[in-house]
């Protein structure tokens, strides 16, 4: 018997909403939808989970997260799952090509199972939200979206994340968090002339070198000891991962969202992978260190005065208590964005509960002067075994 094409696209579609509706798929996208952290970006202050409107700036302008609930008017209740995939690996939606600020660049990476899993938990388990997309504060011409067709051929390289049978199970599903669902690339990989990502896996160098994100240095990831994290071994980066100190390192700015939505709510196998695939990065060949003027005495009373209680006259600092800033990656970064802000403004750890204690450092802007942040800071940085070059007070008062 022939079976009309009308007949086969109904019987699909049927077949689809079968699968879409089991519980396990459901949950399964869930976890997907954290280890993605999708919540971080469709998300307002203040707002409904997933219906957008967050404002992300750009270079010509600030645009808008869209609502991604299952409403149909507003949001992507009728989208069709290779729409969903379309958006998500290709950066086209029905209405239009996205901006690159939607990492598909590396959601390209996900398995087809994955892509049908998160599928079924945005078409049900996410309560639908009728809210109306903002459109973007860009100014004609720049305002074209044809733009991103060209963009997108120059930059997007598609294809599903394929393991390197040389490497363990761990290392390859580790790599494939990192490198799809987590886009951590997105952050901590410095962007090019065309702002795209330097680097999509470990074989560019310049993958996870780090980068300034929104006035914080976004660490390098690499097995630097100094800028990066060769100092932290896999079961730290591990609990990093989980509660936002490991070792005797802390998170800062957006990395705490990161944590507190994202990393802690993986299985302790996910985050184990993750870090083991981070310690097999080898180290930036361009990282090298540089000799730097000796600090002012100024320097050395300030960190006596207010950081020496805590940290440890020797920068050492206390195991589960204070980060050390010997060897420090934030600290010896090559840009110091992140120490600047963490000491004008303070900063905490994400996560608190039973055997967890949050950790609260004050900041200490109203009270020292760019000036004096800025010999504290250098002061830091030549110390201890740190090799980093001087801070000037016009880049604290520029974070500041």
């Amino acid at each position: 018997m022939m079976i009309k094409p009308a007949t086969v696209m109904i019987a699909v579609a049927l077949s689809a909403h079968a699968w879409a509706a089991d519980d396990a798929r459901v949950e399964q996208g869930e976890y997907l939808a954290k280890a993605s952290d999708c919540a971080a970006c469709h998300t307002a202050p203040g707002g409904e989970p997933f219906a957008g409107g967050l404002a992300m700036p750009t270079p010509v302008g600030d645009i808008y997260t869209t609502n991604i609930t299952p409403d149909a008017d507003t949001g992507i209740g009728d989208y069709t799952l290779e729409q969903f995939a379309a958006a998500l690996r290709q950066g086209q939606s029905p209405h239009g090509p996205l901006y690159p600020a939607m990492p598909y660049t590396s959601y390209t990476r996900m398995s087809d199972g994955d892509m049908e899993a998160l599928y079924a938990y945005f078409m049900n388990g996410v309560e639908p939200v009728s809210q109306e997309n903002r459109p973007a504060d860009i100014t004609w011409p720049l305002s074209m979206r044809w733009p991103l067709h060209l963009w997108k051929a120059a930059y997007l390289d598609e294809g599903e994340f394929q393991p390197d049978a040389s490497r363990s199970e761990e290392w390859n599903r580790g790599a494939y968090l990192v490198q799809g669902p987590g886009h951590c690339g997105s952050c901590h990989t410095p962007r090019g002339i065309g702002f795209q990502q330097k680097g999509m896996d470990e074989s560019d160098e310049a993958f996870f070198a780090g980068a300034e994100l929104d006035g914080w240095w976004a660490t390098s990831l690499r097995g630097d000891w100094q800028t990066g994290i060769g100092a932290l071994s896999v079961e730290d980066i591990a609990e990093l991962l989980k509660t936002g100190m490991g070792g005797q390192v802390s998170v800062s700015g957006s990395m705490s969202e990161v944590v507190r939505h994202s990393t802690r709510h993986l299985t302790d196998a996910d985050r184990r992978a993750i870090a083991v695939y981070l310690k097999s990065l080898a180290p930036d060949r361009e990282s090298l260190a540089t000799s730097v003027e000796q600090p002012t005495q100024n320097g050395a009373e300030l960190y006596n005065e207010y950081c020496s209680t805590c940290h440890g006259d020797d920068g050492s600092g206390y195991p589960d208590v204070t980060p050390a800033l010997a060897g420090n990656a934030t600290v010896n970064a090559d840009n110091p964005s992140s120490l600047a802000r963490i000491i004008l403004e303070g900063t905490e750890t994400p996560v608190a509960g039973p055997g967890q204690t949050q950790r609260l450092m004050p900041g200490y802007g109203w009270q020292l002067s760019d000036e004096q942040i800025a010999e504290l800071i250098t002061f830091m940085r030549s110390r201890w075994g740190n090799e980093a070059e001087p801070v000037t007070p016009d880049l604290v008062g520029e974070r500041r």
